[in-house]
């Protein structure tokens, strides 16, 4: 949550700084790009907890594997610490 917040508070500086010139413009261009990236990329992470919560839930896949997709999904993501 703490990498979220300063995501977001350097993307609002650099909204507030970004248009004084044609690379300030550029650079919040990459800026919003990246964070598009990356709010998909957690999107996804958190629909794959939620499949494996569902997949354990139906017997699916044991505790040690979910425990092991977990761990993984973790490593990758921002939020799931």
């Amino acid at each position: 949550m703490k990498r979220f917040l300063l995501i977001c508070i350097l993307l609002a500086s650099l909204g507030l700084f970004g248009c004084e010139s044609k690379w300030g413009t550029a650079g919040l261009g990459a800026a919003g790009g990246a964070a598009a990236s990356v709010g998909g990329y957690e999107y996804h992470a958190k629909r794959e907890m939620d499949r494996i919560e569902k997949d354990l839930k139906d017997g699916k896949i044991d505790q040690r594997e979910y425990e092991i997709r977990k761990d993984q999904i973790q490593r990758d993501s921002l939020f799931y610490k």
